[in-house]
């Protein structure tokens, strides 16, 4: 089975777009994409293109490749004060002269809608979420609307990312799967990889996942975007391989990409019904 997530991704806006319109709220998003960097502003064009499909208003901040911490900072703290903005969104990653931390814990954490903000974060791990990163929220959602079943399986999370490998895990243990996070200095591997009945890789290496890899009939969710060594798009998982083992998998691009914009929408409109409910936020 293919878990098509551009199909899911569509369905999921769709649903959120009704919603909107049945609340009479409209949300805001701002992004802030410091520097040219090519992938960084493909990114956001595509979050805000698919604001403009929901009916979720969008601010674009723009900062120079030159931008220092403190120029980062006030910007988002214009958002912070910002009424009409429902989540912020700071495009990473940031140039080497910023403080990525600093910057973060910047965002207020109800603005948070990338949820890497700590408090959000602390929520997560103590299984009280608020903001779920896009990537492992979308994730939790592709195995759920496949009616794949995670409690009592094991789940293996290849990446230990603040981003997507330690929120992936600490999701799925709140959802009763047996958990391990693998990393470049776990000792063989391969051989606790061969155990996952649900593999998540965002590692970050083109095709790295191979079939001897894979348990029969297993769940392969790869997070990785690479390009191969003739420059081609691919995974971290080798696809054509992989697939005739696997139960379900998802393929790239078309897999967890598209569900995390979704669930970036869901997260935007969370925030707004949120601020509604209590207007000081």
């Amino acid at each position: 089975m293919i878990l098509d997530g551009k199909v899911l991704s569509e369905k999921r806006l769709e649903l959120l777009k009704e919603k909107i319109e049945e609340s009479g709220l409209y949300p805001h998003l701002a992004t802030v994409l410091v520097g040219s960097d090519p992938a960084s502003q493909m990114y956001v064009r595509m979050k805000h293109r698919a604001c403009e499909r929901v009916g979720i208003g969008s601010v674009r901040i723009e900062l120079p490749e030159t931008a220092t911490t403190q120029e980062v900072l006030q910007a988002v703290e214009r958002l912070n004060n910002d009424p009409e903005i429902s989540g912020i969104l700071v495009q990473l990653p940031l140039p080497q002269q910023v403080d990525t931390e600093k910057v973060i814990n910047a965002v207020l954490p109800e603005k948070d809608v990338d949820g890497f903000h700590p408090v959000n974060v602390g929520k997560l791990f103590a299984g009280q979420p608020q903001f779920v990163p896009c990537t492992p929220g979308g994730i939790m959602t592709m195995l759920s609307e496949y009616g794949i079943p995670i409690a009592g399986r094991n789940a293996v999370v290849v990446g230990r990312s603040v981003d997507v490998g330690r929120p992936m895990a600490a999701l799925l243990l709140n959802a009763d799967a047996t958990v391990t996070i693998c990393h470049s200095k776990t000792v063989d591997l391969p051989a606790i990889v061969q155990r996952a009945d649900i593999l998540v890789s965002a590692i970050g290496r083109a095709r790295f996942v191979k079939a001897e890899m894979v348990k029969e009939g297993a769940v392969v969710i790869d997070v990785g975007i690479n390009h191969d060594e003739n420059g081609k798009l691919c995974g971290d998982v080798d696809f054509d391989a992989v697939a005739e083992k696997a139960s379900a998998i998802t393929p790239v691009p078309g897999g967890v990409g598209p569900m995390t914009i979704a669930t970036l929408m869901e997260n935007t409109f969370k925030a707004e019904q949120a601020r509604s409910c209590n207007p000081v936020l």
